[in-house]
């Protein structure tokens, strides 16, 4: 196939790519001066402030402003809080709370910790309307199940985040929150009719666009009931006649990571990709382990298609001139944001305002701490989480493990505080628990994740999220010293 540099690059715009170390690779620095339009930073490619500061700074010396991007939402997926949870509370504790001023304050507070950290696009806020109780993949990443409550808050989170000069992104665009599918794995197919995804699903991202979002990130979802077979992603009706021509939204469509199986499982990363940008996405999230070899097979697939009549080379120079005015946005905002006083403490505050308990917890001397172990989703990642750090004798089980026996001759002359995570999701871990429930009725039951099983027991503490300050917050609840100390 013949070099045609400038077609290559407009190709290259399209692209928002990700890398497989800790500093960038020759590869990567030389596709940025090549025109690819950012990067996506995961856990791989962090591992102190320090290095992803100096590691921002090298992809900007590459070329100028590039998109510098990742799944920071707080809460449970999390980023820059690996290492031991985020220090913000998710969408799940600030919808508990529904106070927009506290979602605004605590989206700005870490969109200015991102931007000191040289990051200037979040792939969030995700405006997804849980609905479905057994969700795989949104869950406590929602607001909640009420479409005006997750709209207001989407508005509040898009202004927090683009106040502190970072780019945010509304996802997962037309909704992912009534799947009980997980699109990495597979295609989830929403059956709903169209009246109610535009009142239910529709109503945050026309909330987003109203509140000035620069970016919406596309959903690896089927809706027959808006039109259309396959992925939202490649549905050129759902990105044009229904978001922007309907909606009105005149920014970057950003594509789902498109190494997902929902996506591009039966065609392919590169052929998924043409058909993407053909049906209106502007920016390729090309996932996780899409690196040079990959990067290049995506870039010659989209030149091929414009050669061979499949994809126009307008479609393609839209997509660099949305991607460019992004990018302008973020120098622009960087060179006018003034100096903002952020409370360290605003994501504790947060936290412990969504914590809820119902019954009445005793005091508690020396308790035994027995959590259930649920399995980390993709997105979430494995993310440490409990309240381990807070109490010396806790336990990770299996809820599959044969250990009743042994729990209750541990806890026999203690406290007994169980902390589950999603328990809902589980009926091993339903099962486990209410097995321990009836030899001990007065324990008290931690759940962080959504509080949708609620059994009988002494008391119930809901943290609407694992990040670490949830985690916190409920370690203050139950007297903690080392917690009470922590935050004083």
């Amino acid at each position: 196939m013949p070099h045609d540099p400038t077609l290559e690059r407009l190709a290259n715009a399209t692209l928002l790519v990700p890398f497989e170390s800790l500093q960038a690779p020759r590869w990567i620095l030389d596709g940025l001066a090549d025109g690819i339009s950012g990067v996506c930073l995961f856990h791989n490619n962090l591992e102190s402030p320090e290095q992803v500061t100096a590691l921002n700074a090298s992809l900007c010396e590459a070329t100028d402003t590039p998109l510098i991007s990742l799944d920071e939402e707080g809460g449970d997926v999390t980023r820059i809080g690996q290492a031991r949870g985020s220090d913000y509370p998710g969408n799940a504790a600030l919808g508990a709370v529904d106070d927009t001023d506290l979602t605004r304050a605590t989206l700005r507070a870490l969109g200015v910790q991102l931007s000191g950290m040289g990051f200037n696009m979040d792939l969030a806020p995700s405006v997804d309307v849980n609905v479905a109780d057994d969700n795989p993949v949104i869950g406590t990443r929602s607001f909640g199940s009420d479409a005006e409550l997750v709209a207001r808050h989407a508005a509040a989170s898009v202004q927090g985040l683009q106040e502190a000069g970072v780019a945010a992104c509304a996802k997962h665009f037309p909704g992912h929150g009534a799947t009980s599918q997980d699109s990495h794995h597979t295609l989830p197919v929403v059956e709903a009719d169209a009246d109610l995804l535009r009142r239910r699903e529709l109503l945050p991202f026309k909330a987003a666009i109203d509140a000035g979002v620069r970016s919406i990130l596309t959903a690896h979802i089927e809706l027959p009931g808006l039109g259309g077979e396959g992925p939202a992603t490649l549905n050129r009706a759902l990105l044009n006649d229904l978001l922007r021509k309907e909606l009105g939204f005149t920014g970057v469509v950003v594509s789902d990571a498109m190494d997902m199986r929902g996506v591009s499982g039966e065609i392919g990363i590169p052929e998924a990709s043409v058909l993407a940008v053909a049906a209106g996405c502007d920016l390729l999230c090309l996932g996780r382990f899409v690196y040079a070899d990959q990067v290049a097979q995506v870039r010659s697939a989209l030149v091929q298609a414009v050669r061979e009549g499949r994809l126009t080379g307008e479609r393609l120079e839209e997509a660099a001139e949305r991607n460019a005015r992004l990018r302008d946005w973020v120098k622009e905002s960087a060179k006018a944001r003034t100096a903002t006083e952020v409370t360290e403490t605003v994501g504790l505050a947060g936290a412990r305002r969504a914590t809820r308990v119902d019954g009445d917890i005793p005091p508690l001397d020396n308790p035994y701490v027995v959590e259930f172990d649920a399995p980390a989703g993709i997105a979430v990642g494995e993310v440490p989480w409990g309240l381990g750090p807070w109490f010396r004798d806790t336990v990770r089980l299996s809820p599959e493990a044969d250990e009743l026996a042994a729990v209750l001759a541990a806890a026999a002359d203690r406290d007994l505080v169980v902390v589950v995570r999603d328990a809902h999701r589980y009926p091993s871990t339903q099962e486990f628990v209410s097995a321990l429930l009836s030899a001990r009725p007065k324990a008290v039951v931690v759940e962080m994740g959504l509080p949708i099983w609620r059994p009988d027991c002494g008391a119930y503490v809901s943290t609407y999220g694992a990040a670490h300050v949830n985690g916190l917050s409920a370690a203050e609840l139950l007297g903690s010293a080392g917690a009470l100390k922590a935050t004083q």
